[in-house]
């Protein structure tokens, strides 16, 4: 497995640096940096998590933000985006947009593991503006047209 060099700066005291959980884990988790008391995410909320860090990822990395497995099936939080997206010349502090998808008030405490960042490369795409597409045996069909 490849390692890469990412440059982290703590941003506030008690901030916790990513950590995978095992050798072959493709996420390293990130930790909430609250007040010591937490915050409380209302059922149907989002709260904006921060993590106390910011990352100089290496031009042609991104750091996509996922859920946690266990958080968002036991407790019903995830990021309210989805997938968040950290491009390489961002310099702030990663926060993580944490839904509540629960029907209850779900407490976040600091040092909590709240969602967790894998690195991948990608592409920036030249766009060509064309007449016509090339055909495929799919074609335009959509949204479960392969009836699988």
């Amino acid at each position: 497995m490849e390692r890469i060099n990412v440059r982290i700066k703590k941003l506030r005291e008690g901030a916790i640096l990513p950590e995978y959980g095992t050798e072959f884990a493709a996420g390293a988790d990130l930790y909430a940096c609250l007040p010591e008391d937490g915050v409380t995410i209302d059922a149907g909320e989002t709260a904006f998590i921060p993590t106390g860090l910011a990352m100089e990822i290496p031009v042609g990395l991104v750091g996509l933000v996922y859920a946690r497995s266990g958080l968002a099936s036991k407790q019903g939080l995830a990021p309210a985006n989805k997938v968040g997206v950290v491009d390489s010349d961002y310099r702030g502090e990663i926060t993580v947009s944490l839904h509540n998808h629960s029907n209850s008030p779900k407490k976040v405490e600091n040092g909590q593991r709240v969602a967790q960042m894998v690195f991948t490369p990608y592409f920036a795409a030249d766009f060509e503006v064309v007449e016509e597409l090339s055909g495929t045996e799919r074609g335009v069909g959509g949204f479960g047209s392969t009836g699988k």
